[in-house]
């Protein structure tokens, strides 16, 4: 220890200073005898702190509460909303055609800016909340020692030194060295993650231990689960476990989305493309001697026409649709971009209880002298109300309906067998998984209890690691013990058989066989337990004591199993199938996880290796991170390493979600590119810290959520690759035209009617495409690939060369007619018009031809289309739009040409699919071959 660490209490009064657990991890309050404890905090365990002295540490250390971060100021969550190239090029366009009196373009501008900026505000400002939520957990009052009294305080008064008395069902107020227990179980699953509550022992462990094996402690939050307690505090407010998770999350930034993270590169690109382009094209104009006004009004019209400003709408109208299909699958979206994000991970993530098992223990396998029952091949009801009602057993029954009434009797949890659905529970999950095992064969739990007359009973205590019940009937007494196999195995004397009349013997037992096939139900994730009985020739002699049983007869092993959740395996394997490899990371024990890993599918061998918490601290982060690529099972985790783990998935390569519903799991959910919180059984702080959370509870709903995510991600993509190509063709035909010596192709009015009627509401249709039929098929995308790929980039080019070739095409067909200007111009206009709407269609899939798909499969995209021609029409012969678009009707002859050569777009989008269709089907061989050796 430090030298800080060996003060005494003496020094700690000179200075003014009392121990607490903020220098606690280092003091090791669990390794401390219970003496040292009480010595280093200056307290009297029997009389507790004084009031004058209560009020001195008040002072010294603040009240008990989790302090809240202040967030963002709202002006810079504004600001932040306009941070984008793309963006920055349109506020100076909207600049300079203002400043040239373009009073219409201006408001053009500004009405697109305008419209996206509100929706991330609002979604940006429900975000800081995840610390907030802790506060819900932090027990509202407390029972302590006050000048020799046991007085109820507010939670937020307990201050360290304050002896603690706890009872069930209550919270841990604070960080407490317990002094004393009695029978205690304590529910840590919020923490640690652990499948079912666990007991505590007054008495020092050692130091290096992790939090979920520190017997001697208590810690703020965890409930009482059954039992009484006694402790003094040793950490309050932000210097608790509790806090410590609060304060991780405030020092874990939020990680921005794949998705986010794409659209950033590709605005950057984009943004510095254009102004080059337009850069180069003024310079070209003022060379061929046009005027600098003119050449910035024609810089103007370049920017609106090349920039894609419907994107940052498309994507948040993209991603809303996915939050709305989503949460037909019971996944709600918390935050927009992470719709996308599920789609593109890569790694998952997920806690094991109470995720992917039901954090509901449940018998699966009794083990008798003579042979083993998997209740699962017995077929038995899995419903205790559809079992055919028996009565109470007597002691001259068989071995297996002995052993379950053993494990009725020796019991302090209780159940009733409802009419309705489900039955009644209560107690220790443990307790009541061998009670619904009686109920599944017929037993009356309840009936069993008033038939069989309790005379007195040894409850289970963690040092004692058995529970006895002596039991009266008809005038026999009985005693009933379960336990752990090792414990019983030492009162125990015999083993019950079933001799050859059929009739229930004895025989001579064998502790070591038994032993052995105790640790091969171990192997297999079950929680044993052995369950063992003797007939006495009357009462204990003293109730109140009746002494260690003993000469006893062992009945029966019972396997225990916390089972999964319906449907999870087969989740798994589309996840898996959809090249996502999920991995599990529990607070519960190395053996349970694995077992439950390997019948889930998570891992295929049975003895796949677990990495467990203080193997993760040994490690550095780079060994840690290659170790995480290799194991899929990580077991008796602490929050910290939870965090490690999560930091050593991610990765350039790698997009990470994680799955998780308690406190312990909250600064990794904050952690991941994405965190999934269970809606019901989820706490306040995990559900705030993640950015979707299943409202079913249900890692089933993933599967559904990472196919939404991928169509979503296409959406955007299609959308993207739309408005890019049909911006490069209305791009290049103005410095061309410049080039060839012809008049402004089109004036900057045109150019926004052209991006209005083209791409208003066809672009948005685009984000309602159903998905590809195999989306689920293919590799995630990864957080490097860019949202417009090589072989798109290249479609890009070649569909916005044509685009742009076609409307000069045109434009000088109606230079060479006897045409005005107004009708040369329109044509021109026009012809792009056409050219984009059979492009918006060519548009709909990266590689299915649009020969095969339904024209009308998406309803909004056909109508859309179908509006904006009628209205371009309209537009033409109406005397105000012809005065303010300067454009005139044109000839029939003109109408024909236009139609022939825009619908040429479709037959050279065509071809480049055909082609990439043939390639890929070329890759897979090699693929598959790839991944045989690999």
């Amino acid at each position: 220890m430090s030298a800080e660490d060996t003060k005494t209490i003496d020094d700690r009064e000179a200075d003014g200073t009392t121990a607490q657990a903020g220098e606690g991890d280092a003091i090791g309050w669990h390794a401390l005898e219970t003496e040292e404890v009480i010595e280093r905090l200056d307290v009297d365990p029997d009389a507790g702190l004084t009031t004058e002295e209560a009020s001195r540490r008040f002072e010294e250390h603040g009240p008990n509460e989790i302090g809240g971060d202040e967030g963002t100021p709202w002006w810079r969550t504004l600001v932040g909303q306009f941070r984008n190239p793309l963006i920055y090029i349109l506020i100076i366009a909207a600049v300079v055609t203002f400043l040239l009196g373009d009073y219409i373009d201006t408001g053009a501008i500004v009405a697109v800016l305008a419209l996206n900026a509100p929706i991330g505000f609002i979604q940006e400002r429900r975000a800081e909340a995840s610390v907030q939520a802790l506060m819900s957990l932090v027990s509202p009052t407390a029972e302590v020692l006050r000048d020799g009294e046991e007085v109820e305080i507010e939670a937020h008064e307990v201050v360290p030194g304050d002896i603690v008395v706890l009872d069930s069902g209550e919270r841990v107020p604070a960080d407490l060295r317990l002094l004393s227990i009695t029978d205690l179980q304590l529910d840590e699953s919020l923490l640690t993650g652990e499948s079912t509550p666990v007991g505590k022992d007054p008495e020092p462990v050692d130091e290096e231990l992790p939090l979920a094996e520190r017997s001697s402690m208590a810690y703020d939050g965890s409930a009482i689960a059954s039992g009484r307690a006694v402790g003094v505090v040793v950490a309050t407010g932000e210097r608790t476990e509790l806090g410590h998770i609060a304060e991780q999350m405030r020092e874990t930034e939020d990680m921005r989305s794949p998705l986010q993270e794409r659209m950033d590169s590709f605005a950057h690109i984009i943004g510095v493309v254009i102004l080059v382009s337009v850069v180069l094209t003024v310079l070209l104009g003022l060379a061929l001697g046009e005027s600098f006004t003119d050449m910035l009004s024609v810089a103007a019209a370049l920017a609106v026409a090349a920039i894609p400003e419907g994107l940052p709408v498309v994507l948040t109208v993209a991603l809303a649709l996915g939050v709305r299909r989503m949460a037909d699958r019971n996944a709600i979206i918390r935050r927009l971009a992470a719709v996308e994000t599920l789609g593109s991970t890569t790694l998952i993530g997920s806690d094991k209880t109470g995720t992917l098992t039901l954090n509901r223990m449940s018998v699966e396998q009794l083990w008798t002298g003579d042979d083993r029952f998997v209740f699962e091949e017995e077929g038995l009801p899995s419903d205790p109300r559809e079992a055919d009602r028996r009565e109470p057993p007597s002691s001259d029954t068989d071995v297996r309906t002995l052993a379950l009434l053993a494990g009725v009797l020796a019991n302090e949890g209780t159940y009733r067998v409802a009419d309705e659905e489900g039955g009644e529970t209560k107690g220790d999950p443990t307790e009541t998984a061998f009670l619904v095992a009686a109920a599944r064969h017929g037993f009356e739990p309840g009936e069993c209890h008033e038939v069989w007359e309790e005379i007195a009973g040894i409850p289970f205590e963690s040092e004692r690691r058995y529970a006895a019940s002596f039991r009266e009937r008809d005038g026999d007494h009985h005693v009933f013990v379960k336990g752990a196999p090792e414990k019983l195995l030492e009162m125990c004397e015999r083993i019950a058989r079933v001799g050859d009349d059929g009739e229930v013997e004895t025989s001579e037992l064998d502790p070591e066989q038994v032993q052995e096939l105790a640790e091969e139900m171990a192997t297999h994730g079950l929680r044993v337990l052995a369950t063992a009985h003797r007939q006495l020739d009357g009462p204990p002699e003293d109730p109140e004591d009746p002494g260690e049983p003993s000469g006893l007869t062992l009945l029966a092993l019972h396997g225990l199993l916390d089972p999964p959740r319906d449907g999870v395996k087969e989740a798994i394997e589309r996840c898996q199938g959809a090249g996502q490899r999920v991995i599990m990371i529990t607070g519960d024990h190395a053996n349970t996880g694995r077992a439950i890993a390997h019948e889930l599918g998570i891992v295929q061998d049975a003895d796949a290796e677990v990495l467990t918490g203080p193997d993760v601290e040994e490690m550095d982060d780079e060994e840690l991170r290659e170790r995480v690529s290799e194991v899929a099972v990580f077991a008796r985790v602490d929050p910290d390493h939870k965090l490690r783990i999560v930091e050593a998935a991610r990765g350039p390569h790698e997009v990470v979600a994680v799955t998780g519903d308690g406190v312990n799991d909250a600064p990794a959910l904050k952690r991941a590119d994405i965190g999934i919180a269970m809606g019901e059984s989820g706490t306040d702080v995990a559900r705030e810290a993640s950015e979707l959370v299943l409202a079913d509870d249900n890692f089933v709903s993933i599967a559904g959520a990472v196919e939404q995510g991928r169509i979503t991600f296409d959406n955007v993509r299609k959308v993207t690759f739309f408005l890019i190509s049909t911006g490069v063709g209305t791009f290049i035909v103005i410095p061309i035209s410049m080039l060839f010596g012809w008049p402004l192709i089109m004036v900057p009015a045109q150019v926004l009617w052209a991006n209005l009627i083209t791409k208003g509401l066809q672009d948005l249709s685009l984000a309602f495409e159903p998905g590809e039929p195999d989306v689920l098929d293919r590799p995630p995308q990864g957080r490097e690939e860019p949202v417009i790929t090589g072989p798109l980039w290249i479609r890009t080019a070649i569909s916005g060369a044509w685009i742009g070739a076609g409307g000069l095409v045109m434009f000088a067909w109606a230079l060479a007619q006897d045409y005005t200007l107004a009708q040369e111009r329109t044509v021109a206009l026009t012809t792009l018009v056409l050219f984009q709407a059979f492009h918006l269609f060519s548009s709909r899939s990266e590689l299915r031809s649009v020969f095969t798909m339904n024209p009308l499969e998406n309803w909004f995209l056909a109508y859309a289309q179908l509006g904006a021609l009628v209205v371009h029409i309209g537009a033409l012969y109406w005397a105000g739009t012809q005065f303010v678009l300067r454009v005139a009707p044109v000839p029939f002859e003109a109408w024909w040409r236009m139609l022939a050569i825009s619908v040429t777009v479709l037959a050279v989008v065509e071809v480049d699919k055909l082609i990439r269709r043939r390639l890929a089907r070329r890759q897979e061989p090699a693929e598959a071959a790839a991944a045989t050796d690999s």
